[in-house]
């Protein structure tokens, strides 16, 4: 029998995040500008099980903040310096401000306490977008890091955070990226180097038991 991972059963609520990358209508969505990723996220079960986490992490008490990557309609704060960006400005959905591009995609649950980061440039959503603060502000120290792709977003957030000094931590099965076995090999021979790897059931299950009441021992039978 495989050994079981208790990883969240270790990670304190109160100085968790869960930060979901780019799962957005126009990136994910059955309307995506990248429909090989939207297709990829939706067939390995990864956006499934960011929903999963979000709904667990509201539940258990553990902070969920949204990073969305979008673009002003005339442009302005976007960078060029990258033929990644140079493409996006091509595609026929637009990441615009105030757009159902823009919007999370379901099935994830948004409750009304977490927290959206919307970022103009660059490519991780650690980068200048003020997320850090965020974060210290809130007592975070471990960071679980969702969402897409495995490509490009979520290894500069895995990087990142762990160059700021958070612990991250990656459910595999809540990430993806295009070709499905490339973004499997970056996380087991890259991610794996950096970040605590796990599973969407093990963190649930871990949830789940730290939200267990202790059961008082018997008392003690007396004995006349």
């Amino acid at each position: 029998m495989a050994p079981q991972d208790h990883t969240a059963a270790g990670l304190d609520p109160a100085t968790t995040v869960l930060l979901t990358v780019e799962c957005q209508r126009g990136v994910v969505g059955p309307d995506s500008a990248l429909p090989e990723l939207a297709a990829a996220a939706r067939a390995c079960g990864a956006l499934h099980n960011v929903a999963r986490l979000v709904a667990g992490a509201q539940e258990a008490g553990v902070q969920v903040v949204h990073a969305i990557a979008e673009r002003r309609p005339d442009g302005r704060g976007a960078a060029r310096n990258a033929p990644l960006f140079r493409a996006a400005e091509r595609l026929p959905v637009q990441q615009l401000t105030g757009t159902l591009a823009v919007r999370i995609a379901e099935p994830i649950p948004v409750g009304d306490g977490d927290l959206v980061v919307r970022r103009l440039h660059g490519l991780s959503p650690l980068a200048g977008t003020g997320l850090d603060a965020l974060l210290r502000n809130m007592g975070c120290r471990t960071l679980i890091v969702t969402g897409v792709s495995v490509n490009v977003a979520v290894p500069n957030a895995v990087f990142d955070a762990v160059n700021l000094g958070y612990t991250a931590v990656v459910p595999a099965d809540a990430v993806a990226g295009v070709p499905a076995d490339y973004a499997a090999a970056v996380v087991r021979h890259t991610l794996s180097l950096v970040a605590t790897v796990t599973t969407t059931e093990a963190l649930l299950r871990g949830w789940r038991q730290r939200r267990k009441p202790r059961q008082s021992p018997p008392d003690p039978v007396s004995r006349g």
